[in-house]
């Protein structure tokens, strides 16, 4: 094989995709489809005979081992590039694909040229994401921000702004409904409400005074 060409595996427990990659790796002069997957454990059995120089691995995964076999593989090859690939594009999942590690993370449906570019960016680069993923974090870091209140309270309130509940808030910011109630209550004193209604619409007010300043 030429040594500019470089081997690539797939995991994806849905068959239907299966065809598409295939399709894209014969139309790729420059990466090699050695495997397709339907498990992690199953790619990993393969993987010595393999050795591939990248693994692009759906995230969700029956065995509920997508993220978590990023471990395993760089138990295998601490130097493969690992692409994550997923429907979700919730920032969390993003975030904790990259906390194991990851080197990209695409949102599907993954086409036949988005592919080649994040294998492209992968190559040169060392990572990828997807446009869409990037957006979200552009907008995260431009999110309204409160002077009067803490960084943890100005996150609550981005995500009582989105309407997300006690338990989703919970959830994404790895802290207990408690915690977050807790925090909630302060919100609600030094905006001097005691509904979370009354406090979305003074967060209004006081934006929209902020924009008249």
């Amino acid at each position: 094989m030429n040594s500019n060409v470089l081997k690539i595996i797939v995991i994806d427990n849905d068959l239907k995709f299966h065809e598409a990659y295939q399709y894209y790796f014969e139309t790729y002069k420059d990466y090699s489809l050695e495997g397709i997957y339907v498990s992690v454990k199953d790619a990993l059995l393969d993987y010595d005979n393999v050795l591939p120089e990248i693994i692009v691995s759906e995230v969700s995964m029956p065995d509920g081992c997508g993220i978590e076999g990023i471990g395993h593989f760089r138990k295998k090859d601490s130097k493969v590039k690992i692409i994550m690939v997923s429907a979700e594009s919730d920032f969390e999942i993003v975030k904790k694909a990259f906390k194991n590690m990851a080197n990209g993370y695409l949102t599907k449906p993954v086409g036949i040229n988005s592919l080649h570019r994040a294998l492209n960016a992968i190559k040169y680069e060392g990572a990828t994401i997807s446009n869409d993923i990037a957006k979200k974090i552009i907008s995260m870091f431009q999110r309204k921000s409160y002077a009067s209140f803490s960084e943890r309270e100005n996150e609550i309130i981005d995500y009582l702004s989105q309407g997300a509940t006690y338990k989703t808030i919970a959830n994404n910011l790895f802290v207990t409904p408690s915690t977050i109630n807790f925090h909630i209550q302060n919100i609600y004193l030094k905006l001097n409400v005691n509904s979370k209604s009354e406090a979305l619409n003074k967060l209004r007010e006081l934006e929209h005074s902020a924009n008249l300043i």
